[in-house]
């Protein structure tokens, strides 16, 4: 199953469809996914699931950004809440932004700023989403730095 948004196409007329996960559609598109399954007539497996995590984005808008979680590479990067530099080797959040259809990156916010700027200290399930292979300490030190 997939999730398909039509757009307008940046690149000339008429329209594109853009697809997703139906899991990531609720992350990231919060607001057509849950349209779309308001409209479904029969319900299917996952629409609970789906509903609950796209209500969750919408009442926390900055949601949709999270980008998973990377070590940061430079250090020369500063953090989109506190405007403190990210230190080298230290767990980040990539912010990713909506823009025409396309995703673009626009910075990082530690992990200790996160639940400030996300508004909410609920954001395990998500950054699990968007980076599948965090396990380990890096797990750890993401449950300790949200509590």
């Amino acid at each position: 199953m997939r999730f398909g948004e039509g757009l307008a196409n940046p690149y000339g007329d008429g329209e594109v469809t853009v697809w997703y996960h139906p899991v990531c559609a609720a992350y990231r598109r919060p607001e057509p996914l849950l349209q779309a399954l308001a409209s479904q007539e029969e319900a299917f497996e996952d629409a609970a699931l789906l509903r609950r995590i796209a209500e969750h984005s919408l009442a926390h808008r900055r949601l949709c950004r999270i980008g998973g979680v990377e070590r940061a590479t430079s250090g020369r990067a500063r953090c989109r809440s506190c405007r403190e530099l990210i230190g080298r080797d230290t767990l980040r959040i990539p912010l990713l932004f909506h823009e025409e259809g396309m995703y673009n990156a626009s910075g990082f916010v530690h992990l200790s700023c996160a639940p400030v700027y996300f508004q909410t200290g609920d954001l395990l399930d998500c950054i699990r989403h968007f980076t599948p292979a965090l396990e380990g300490d890096d797990l750890l030190e993401v449950e300790k730095a949200l509590g």
